[in-house]
């Protein structure tokens, strides 16, 4: 059975990355998520996905900038769905505290070697804080991530993002001891969804809209789909 993992939360129905957003994906019975780490400047992991603040919340800079009591006070509902009252930027551990998903994909973007480093072992301790070993992996497209994770977490699962074809993704996933690859849809064909499968990687397949594509994937047997839409992924595939 192909899972449902709610992209930044359900980024289609909420604001994205945001507590709203991850309560919307949990209302619909899907208790996987996909979510973008930042380090703020005081080094709290923090829940967006650009490295600057404008798209989503309209203030000048860099996240890396900023204390996360500051970002925390920053509304990020800029740019998505209408929402109805603010939505701060959390922390990972408000989400942690707050949302009981099954499964956490948690994406730390591409990063300098030193912030890698920092990245990753902030997480290490998160994770370590909640008991939430079994439940996440880390991924990136990010081969100084992946290095980080490899030398200084090796016990934390890890996976690899690829989003171009001119990389043999099954090589490098390899390469990095990865146990997920999150593949663009555009490169999920039957032939390198089974390659994949018989590495012993689980393929999360991105971003899936369309309910023609999620039926589409989930009859060629991909692992899991993320999603915008959360709530027509379940009513398309039948479960959550």
């Amino acid at each position: 059975m192909t899972v449902i993992y709610g992209h930044r939360g359900a980024k289609g129905e909420a604001p994205e990355n945001t507590l709203a957003s991850f309560q919307r994906c949990l209302e619909h019975g899907v208790r996987r998520c996909e979510l973008d780490l930042h380090l703020s400047r005081d080094s709290e992991l923090m829940v967006i996905h650009d490295p600057t603040l404008k798209r989503t919340t309209g203030h000048r800079g860099r996240v890396a900038q900023h204390d996360a009591a500051e970002l925390a006070s920053f509304d990020a509902r800029a740019g998505g769905p209408g929402w109805h009252q603010p939505c701060p930027i959390p922390r990972l551990a408000e989400l942690f505290e707050q949302c009981p998903f099954e499964h956490w994909q948690l994406e730390v973007k591409s990063a300098s070697r030193i912030r890698a480093a920092r990245s990753v072992l902030a997480i290490k301790a998160l994770v370590t804080r909640f008991g939430l070993q079994d439940k996440v992996t880390v991924t990136s497209s990010s081969r100084e991530v992946l290095r980080a994770l490899n030398r200084l977490t090796p016990e934390l699962p890890c996976g690899l993002i690829a989003e171009y074809a001119w990389l043999d993704p099954l090589k490098i996933a390899r390469h990095y001891r990865c146990e997920l690859l999150a593949l663009n849809w555009t490169l999920c064909t039957p032939e390198r969804l089974l390659k994949a499968q018989k590495q012993g990687l689980h393929v999360s397949v991105w971003t899936v809209n369309e309910p023609a594509l999620m039926r589409r994937l989930a009859d060629f047997g991909a692992d899991s789909i993320i999603t915008d839409f959360p709530g027509l992924a379940c009513s398309t595939l039948g479960h959550p």
